[in-house]
């Protein structure tokens, strides 16, 4: 066993990731997956797959590819979980979850639930007052607003815009006067499209930030303004795509005296350097 393995082991053993029948209910365990590299997942996530008694996985044969990179074998059964079947599977799931045994959450990447499988069987164990807990880790929305170089005091998570032309249209016109930082998902074939319906309802000189394959080999940070993105990818781009787009009324930094990009000052809910904000999600 690798020592990734190992310490799997111990954390099943030791922690509270995961768990088999216990005689009462047992825990939804919300699971972040890596949106790229294994080596991104967290002990715990390694420890839940090594033990966890049911394994709701969007792909099985990825999660079992994610499992063997971390130097585990999931112990339990492994049940496919995505879109076209969540309705379905969810009895046999809260069934499961009734008899006392742990059922882990996981999706292809990123946290179930954030455009994402996973909402439908976290609400129906809420509802139910079976305990639901999460093991937290990457998200493509934190990681592309952490690149961004845009606001962060103030965001908003849009997800994927509408695919149909006029009900994307109409919804970016609601997003025009958005203060906001906005992050949307995207997908490549699609990107153009979304940048350029993006630039006429918030106008071309409006900046954004594209992200495409983060943490991933190919991994690229495209700034500019909606205009030039909208350019950009009109040649083609390959990949997911996770796009940041300033707020309305949002400024570019002052440059200081040497031409640099100088920060912004603190102000409400902007903590300066050497002080930590009061509550932090």
């Amino acid at each position: 066993m690798s020592a990734g393995g190992r310490e799997a082991a111990r954390l099943a053993r030791a922690g509270p990731g995961a768990g088999g029948p216990r005689g009462g209910t047992g825990r939804l365990i919300v699971a972040a997956a890596p949106i790229g590299r294994p080596r991104d997942a967290s002990p715990a996530l390694a420890a839940a797959l090594a033990s966890a008694p049911v394994i709701a996985a969007e792909d099985t044969r990825r999660l079992r590819r994610l499992a063997a990179a971390l130097g585990v074998t999931p112990a339990g059964r492994v049940v496919s979980y995505y879109e076209g079947v969540e309705a379905s599977r969810q009895p046999a799931l809260m069934a499961a979850l009734g008899k006392g045994e742990d059922v882990l959450l996981v999706t292809d990447a990123g946290t179930p639930g954030i455009s994402d499988p996973g909402y439908r069987l976290v609400s129906a164990a809420a509802q139910a007052g079976l305990p639901v807990t999460v093991l937290p880790g990457p998200s493509a929305v934190t990681a592309a607003l952490a690149v961004s170089g845009l606001p962060t005091d103030r965001f908003c998570f849009e997800g994927f815009p509408p695919r149909r032309a006029g009900e994307r249209a109409r919804r970016f016109a609601e997003l025009a006067a958005e203060p906001r930082t906005m992050v949307f998902f995207e997908s490549a074939r699609r990107l153009a499209a979304t940048l350029a319906a993006l630039a006429a309802a918030l106008g071309p000189d409006r900046r954004a930030v594209a992200c495409r394959e983060l943490t991933k080999t190919h991994e690229q940070v495209r700034r500019g303004t909606l205009g030039e993105l909208a350019e950009w990818a009109a040649a083609g781009v390959l990949g997911e795509v996770t796009l940041v787009v300033a707020g309305a009324g949002s400024r570019r930094p002052r440059p200081d005296r040497a031409g640099r990009d100088a920060a912004p000052r603190p102000g409400p809910g902007r903590p300066g350097p050497g002080r930590a904000p009061r509550e932090r999600g």
